[in-house]
């Protein structure tokens, strides 16, 4: 696993290309801070040995992320879009809502759906209802994930991921435009999704 480290010196804007990762190690933050997303999406993972690589949640502009409630390995950010954020936030006391809380209950309760067609169909919906957009006949997902990824976030096989989405373009019910970072759904496999009332 490759990431950089961030100062530990508040900083008013972090730039990150797209892949790039950074640690966030709660050691060296002081008590209380958070980072917060000014621009961009970002995928939240464990860096654990035992659970390297598994996604706790996703982060759009105006998340914070508070450094206080992380595991004592911290945690890694990842950029799934041009980001930008700063190290400088003061945390904000919405009513107690925590979005790394809340993605990693909704991705907790896909996890329990019956089967891995239900759970895809579950985690797509919820990526486009939560981070994406409606584009006239397609919902766009600004981002891609990997088949492999997908299959983390579901409990299954990148193999049977690939064939579940191949099935689901097949139906012309998502598509993948060459030469771009989006992905599009079509508005009935997102509305028809378990759990999409949720």
């Amino acid at each position: 696993m490759s990431f950089r480290f961030l100062p530990e010196s508040p900083v008013n804007a972090v730039r990150m290309p797209v892949g790039q990762t950074v640690l966030l190690d709660p050691s060296l933050r002081p008590e209380g801070s958070c980072i917060e997303v000014l621009e961009g999406m970002a995928r939240v993972y464990c860096p654990c040995e035992e659970t390297e690589g598994m996604t706790l949640a996703f982060l759009q502009p105006g998340d914070q992320l508070r450094t206080d409630r992380l595991c004592s390995e911290g945690v890694c950010v990842e950029a799934l879009t041009p980001l930008l954020f700063s190290t400088e936030a003061k945390p904000t006391a919405e009513a107690g809502f925590d979005p790394v809380n809340e993605w990693t209950l909704q991705l907790l309760r896909i996890r329990h759906l019956g089967n891995a067609e239900q759970r895809l169909h579950a985690l797509l919906s919820l990526l486009v209802r939560r981070m994406g957009r409606r584009c006239g006949d397609w919902c766009d997902l600004p981002f891609r994930l990997t088949h492999e990824r997908i299959g983390e976030l579901i409990g299954a096989t990148r193999v049977t991921t690939t064939r579940m989405i191949s099935k689901i373009r097949q139906a012309k019910l998502i598509e993948v435009p060459a030469g771009d970072t989006c992905l599009r759904l079509a508005p009935a496999l997102v509305e028809s999704a378990p759990l999409a009332a949720a």
